[in-house]
């Protein structure tokens, strides 16, 4: 049985790089090579697209928090495709005077990919890939003596 508490908490800590930025009336947590639905944006299939109301970044080093916004900060986005939201329900019921109103709401939304989140001229990236690490080994014929 696996704990879902201790697996999401060392997500946490392996993403070193994000950023919150400010879009369609909200803000969200921004990680490299993740995708996230928003509102519907006027964009086609595998544009790009670029967020500047950035409020906040984190790289392994440094917070850098914005008022309101980061300067030079910027998130790339590309437009993955468009589709729409569950399907809510509406309704509305006024007791005893025999009026009933259902409604429907499916919301626009847009799938969008993060390609990368720069500050200045510095495009910053996630370490959360493996990096392979050459060890250099000593030559089998020369044995050290200690």
């Amino acid at each position: 049985m696996t704990n879902s508490k201790n697996s999401s908490n060392n997500s946490l800590k392996s993403s070193e790089l994000y950023a919150i930025a400010e879009t369609s009336g909200q803000q969200f947590w921004f990680e490299v090579d993740r995708y996230y639905d928003i509102d519907r944006l006027n964009a086609k299939e595998k544009d790009k697209i670029t967020l500047e109301k950035v409020l906040l970044l984190k790289d392994k080093d440094s917070i850098t928090i914005g008022k309101p916004y980061v300067k030079d900060a910027k998130i790339e986005l590309e437009v993955v495709s468009h589709k729409r939201d569950k399907k809510i329900l509406v309704y509305k019921m006024r007791p005893k005077k025999k009026t009933r109103r259902k409604m429907g709401h499916r919301q626009e939304l847009t799938r969008v990919m993060v390609k990368s989140i720069t500050i200045g001229k510095s495009v910053l990236k996630s370490s959360s890939k493996k990096e392979t690490v050459k060890k250099e080994t000593q030559p089998k014929s020369a044995k050290s003596t200690n």
